[in-house]
C-alpha cells in the first residue's frame, strides 16, 4: 500500500470558526443583543477595533432587512474591555436596495454606570445582487509570496501584550514594511501583509471588517512606538471575497497634531478590491 499522506489540519468552516463564535450575539429583545467580548481579540489589553466593528456589523445584519454591510462608519468613544456588553440597534431607513441603521455598544464601568463604547452608522444591501462591471485604476499591492513574508511566529517583534489577537490570525508581513521590527523604520508609513484567520476559516464580508484594522500600525514605520488608538473608522465593503488569503495594504500620508490617517485596501485571491477603509487615529509622539 502507498505511504499514507500527512494529515492536514482541519479548517474551520464558514460560520463555525472562532471568529464566528466570538462575534455571535444573543438577542435579548428586538434590536437589543448581549455578548461576552472575548479576550482573544485584545491588543495591549484593549479589544481590537476591527473585531468590535464585526460584532456591531453582525447585530445590524440581524436587525436590518438586508444581509451585507456596504458601508460602516464607527466612532470609538471609550476603550472596550473583554467581558459582558450590550448592543442596541435602530433602523433609520429601509429601501429596496439599501437599508440604513445605527448601533451602539455599551459596557459598565467600575462604578456600575453604563458607558457607550462605540457608535456606528451603516448601510446594508445584498452583495450578490451587484453588477459585475468593474472600471478601476486600482492595482493589487505588490507583496512577496507568502513564504517570503514574516509572521509573529517568525520573530516579527509583536507589540507587548498583542499576542492574544496574533494567535488568532494568519498574518504574514511584507519584509519591506518590517524595518520597525529591526529598529530601522523606513519613515514611509506603509504596512502590507497576507491576512487570514488562523483556524483556516475563509473570508466573508464580516471578516473584512477585521482585516482593515488587524495589521501593525503604520506609525511603527514612521518611527513611533506604542499602540495607536482609533478615533474613527469608515469601511466600504465592495464585493464578497473569494476563498483564499487576502492581501492588505495600509498607508499613511499625513501625521499632524498628534493624529494620523490610515487608508487600507483589501484584495482577495481573485485580484478584486473587496474592501477599503480610512481611519483617524491618535499617535502617541513621546
Amino acid at each position: 500500500m502507498p505511504e499514507a499522506a500527512s494529515a492536514q489540519p482541519t479548517r474551520a468552516t464558514l460560520g463555525a470558526g472562532e471568529f464566528d463564535r466570538d462575534t455571535a450575539l444573543t438577542p435579548r429583545e428586538p434590536g437589543v443583543y448581549d455578548i461576552d467580548l472575548s479576550a482573544g481579540w485584545t491588543i495591549i489589553n484593549a479589544v481590537n477595533g476591527g473585531y468590535l466593528l464585526a460584532v456591531l456589523g453582525r447585530a445590524l445584519a440581524d436587525a436590518l432587512p438586508h444581509p451585507d454591510p456596504f458601508t460602516l462608519s464607527a466612532h470609538y468613544l471609550t476603550a472596550s474591555q473583554p467581558g459582558p456588553a450590550v448592543v442596541r440597534t435602530e433602523t433609520v431607513r429601509t429601501g429596496r436596495t439599501l437599508s440604513t441603521g445605527q448601533a451602539s455598544l455599551f459596557q459598565f464601568d467600575e462604578q456600575g454606570r453604563e458607558v457607550e463604547r462605540i457608535r456606528v452608522l451603516a448601510s446594508y444591501g445584498d452583495l450578490d445582487s451587484l453588477p459585475d462591471d468593474v472600471r478601476t485604476t486600482a492595482k493589487p499591492p505588490a507583496i512577496p509570496p507568502m513564504e517570503q513574508c514574516f509572521g509573529a511566529e517568525d520573530g516579527a517583534a509583536p507589540v507587548d501584550g498583542s499576542s492574544a489577537i496574533a494567535d488568532r490570525l494568519m498574518l504574514k508581513l511584507d519584509p519591506s514594511t518590517l524595518g520597525w521590527a529591526l529598529g530601522q523604520p523606513s519613515g514611509k508609513g506603509e504596512m502590507r501583509a497576507w491576512f487570514g484567520l488562523a483556524d483556516g476559516r475563509e473570508p466573508d464580508p464580516f471578516s473584512l471588517l477585521l482585516a482593515v484594522d488587524a495589521l501593525p500600525p503604520t506609525a511603527f514605520e514612521l518611527g513611533l512606538s506604542g499602540w495607536v488608538p482609533t478615533v474613527e473608522l469608515t469601511v466600504h465593503v465592495r464585493s464578497r471575497p473569494a476563498p483564499g488569503p487576502l492581501r492588505v495594504s495600509i498607508t499613511t500620508r499625513n501625521l499632524a497634531g498628534g493624529f494620523l490617517e490610515e487608508d487600507a485596501e483589501v484584495w482577495d485571491s481573485d485580484d478584486r478590491l473587496v474592501a477599503q477603509s480610512r481611519q483617524l487615529a491618535r499617535a502617541r509622539l513621546a
